[in-house]
């Protein structure tokens, strides 16, 4: 049996009251973060690998406090090509999470831009860009777990955090030799 053939998917089929809504929404939330591969309505799929096991287990757990019904399965293509259908499938969904990471990337360096622009060189304002970095970097270490089949977009994330990391070091040592300057009272007037 070769590796295609060989890779097994949970698939999870998920029955829930109609009302009230919130708890679809929640099971919905918690595979959505997971990374699972909707398949349907009601039905779910990851790839057997340790990293979706905590999620899987959270979706069944609120699934049950909902009075639902759940069904797991362990899955395998039935061909090798089915298999590959599969793999490229999930490996799609995660190219667009990769795709909304990088574009996020883009609005934080544009966010920088602006505060130099506008020499907005303050504390505040540079542990609020702090945070959103930490923001960034722990939604690609999620992403990263999540990408097992190796998304030709991660490369590119992986190269525009560091940019992102990058730009906010210059952008902290703007602040703090601001802050310095202003306070030998080098800089007349605040910014």
């Amino acid at each position: 049996m070769s590796e295609e053939t060989a890779r097994q998917w949970v698939v999870l089929i998920v029955r829930l009251p109609a009302q009230p809504s919130r708890h679809r929404v929640a099971v919905w939330r918690e595979l959505r973060k997971v990374g699972a591969l909707s398949l349907g309505q009601g039905v779910w799929a990851v790839p057997d690998v340790p990293v979706f096991a905590d999620g899987v287990r959270r979706a069944l757990e609120l699934a049950e406090r909902a009075q639902g019904e759940t069904v797991v399965l362990r899955a395998a293509g039935r061909e090798p090509r089915d298999a590959a259908r599969f793999e490229a499938m999930f490996t799609a969904a995660r190219e667009e999470d990769w795709a909304e990471f990088t574009a996020d990337c883009g609005k934080y360096t544009a966010e920088l831009d602006k505060e130099i622009a506008q020499r907005k060189f303050t504390l505040a304002e540079l542990e609020e860009e702090e945070q959103s970095l930490e923001r960034l970097r722990r939604w690609h270490r999620d992403l990263k777990a999540r990408d097992v089949f190796g998304a030709p977009g991660g490369a590119a994330a992986d190269r525009r955090l560091a940019e992102c990391a990058r730009r906010f070091e210059g952008y902290s040592e703007r602040v703090f030799a601001h802050l310095h300057a202003f306070s030998d009272g080098s800089e007349g007037e605040a910014s």
